[in-house]
């Protein structure tokens, strides 16, 4: 469809492969699937959940919200439910909102999901985009410790005016889809100026590591794993680099999955630990840069 190649795309990105839903598929049943997975891990059932917090721009219907959707089939019967719009820093988004809520006492118990269904608004006639982007979830369920496990520390930051680096021109409320008469099929798609997000992307990722880090009293060297975005090779290792972290400690799973915005923080979070290379007692740092532009990163300690 594009004039690309598979050497193309792996050297400029690291993607070897994605997964896409197919047209029956939707996010709330990848989001369905991944809370499930985490309400296993943590011995949990639907009913403890308190909140539901899910990063995602793209819901299955632009009312109700996805979270609501997923609180119904999930069985979350007595949580509140919430969609988080932050693009690809929505699960670090929701996690440090859940780490508020908690620490306010408003609630005990927090599921946050990061989830996309990106297919639904990639243009994959624009090689600038179409090579990057899949489909996925991950989940994660929050509550207070009694230890010195748990989230050391969490930043998130946004600059919205250079929102047009990163976005949807169309499909919101100042220019709705009936109101569009030279419908094109990719007026609700993506467009990115990639040149200009991998600048800010390295830079604002590297800046928020650094605050957590220090507001834990933590150095590099203190890092065991460090789990990025996972949006282009390059920015990652870019990212390790300044922040002094050597490469062997940062987990990509990208060349598997591609660029699942929201969703790839916790789909790497949750590789590493049920593949051991994150263990009980290590320090990781977790860093995403979105659209917005928003950033953030957090420190915890398994």
């Amino acid at each position: 469809m594009v004039d690309t190649s598979d050497e193309w795309i792996t050297t400029r990105t690291g993607i070897k492969e994605r997964w896409i839903c197919d047209e029956n598929e939707s996010n709330s049943d990848m989001s369905l699937a991944a809370g499930l997975r985490a309400l296993e891990m943590s011995g949990n059932k639907p009913e403890d959940i308190e909140l539901l917090l899910i990063g995602t721009v793209t819901p299955d219907k632009r009312l109700p919200s996805l979270a609501c959707v997923v609180q119904d089939k999930m069985g979350l019967v007595n949580a509140t439910a919430v969609d988080v719009v932050a693009a690809c820093a929505g699960f670090l988004t929701g996690l440090s909102m859940a780490n508020a809520y908690i620490k306010a006492g408003l609630f005990k118990k927090i599921m946050v999901i990061g989830a996309e269904k990106l297919s639904s608004i990639t243009d994959y006639t624009d090689r600038n985009t179409c090579v990057l982007f899949g489909d996925g979830a991950g989940a994660a369920i929050v509550e207070a410790s009694d230890g010195d496990d748990g989230i050391l520390s969490i930043y998130i930051k946004s600059d919205g005016r250079h929102k047009k680096l990163l976005w949807i021109p169309d499909g919101g409320s100042d220019s709705p889809a009936h109101k569009i008469n030279s419908l094109n099929g990719h007026h609700f798609d993506i467009i990115m100026n990639g040149k200009e997000v991998f600048k800010h992307a390295v830079r604002m990722m590297a800046d928020a590591s650094n605050r957590v880090l220090a507001d834990a009293n933590l150095k590099a060297e203190d890092v065991n794993v460090m789990v990025p975005h996972q949006a282009n090779i390059r920015i990652m290792k870019s990212t390790a680099k300044r922040l002094g972290i050597p490469e062997e400690k940062v987990f990509v799973n990208l060349h598997k999955y591609g660029n699942t915005s929201a969703a790839s923080v916790p789909i790497a979070f949750d590789e590493a630990v049920r593949s051991g290379k994150i263990k009980k007692g290590d320090i990781v740092l977790m860093t995403a840069f979105g659209g917005g532009l928003i950033w953030g990163s957090a420190v915890v300690r398994w």
